[in-house]
């Protein structure tokens, strides 16, 4: 077991502080919080129509964190849609991490991660793969890859475009644009 000295403890003490604190990255997705409009656009296959739907998102600051708990708008359909993802530039590895979970599909926590530290208000993030269910009367599932573009348009508009690449075994599957959230910022009347 290492034992640190008094003086030790004092720097790594000063050295966590020093990371906890929001930095470039972070402070600038603090700008990000408050109330937004969303469209949602969907797109299950690359072959199906896409259809829309309006949701509401609420984002906030929880310490270093983006979080944002995303529902139905009020008077649409459907009602019981619920996402809530956490997204953060970590200073120690210099890369973004998000985790996300929907109501809407059992797949369980869906972390992702960037490979640097993005540009241009973009955020390029590759999820882990995951199994989403197939149109069965058994329980069965399809692997999954996506990957998730985050475009900061300006203050008050952002688009997170979600691409999916459904495993198959060929080798020849094509990556298509599953979801598109189209942000606009509510402000006060």
């Amino acid at each position: 077991m290492l034992l640190l000295s008094p003086t030790m403890l004092a720097q790594q003490s000063t050295s966590i502080t020093a990371l906890n604190e929001l930095g470039p990255e972070n402070s600038a997705m603090a700008q990000r919080a408050g109330l937004w409009d969303v469209i949602e656009t969907i797109c299950s296959s690359p072959t199906s129509t896409p259809t829309k739907q309006n949701l509401v998102v609420e984002r906030r600051m929880v310490g270093s964190f983006l979080e944002e708990v995303l529902e139905s708008a009020p008077n649409s359909a459907p009602a019981d849609i619920k996402r809530i993802d956490y997204l953060s530039f970590n200073r120690i590895e210099g890369r973004w991490k998000y985790v996300s979970m929907d109501t809407r599909a059992p797949v369980g926590l869906m972390p992702a991660a960037s490979d640097d530290r993005g540009e241009n208000g973009s955020i390029h993030l590759t999820f882990e793969p995951s199994a989403i269910p197939t149109a069965s009367t058994n329980i069965t599932g399809q692997l999954v890859l996506m990957q998730e573009l985050i475009v900061q348009d300006s203050p008050d508009h952002d688009r997170k475009d979600q691409y999916f690449n459904v495993a198959d075994g060929s080798g020849k599957s094509k990556s298509w644009l599953g979801h598109r959230y189209e942000y606009v910022r509510r402000h006060a009347q």
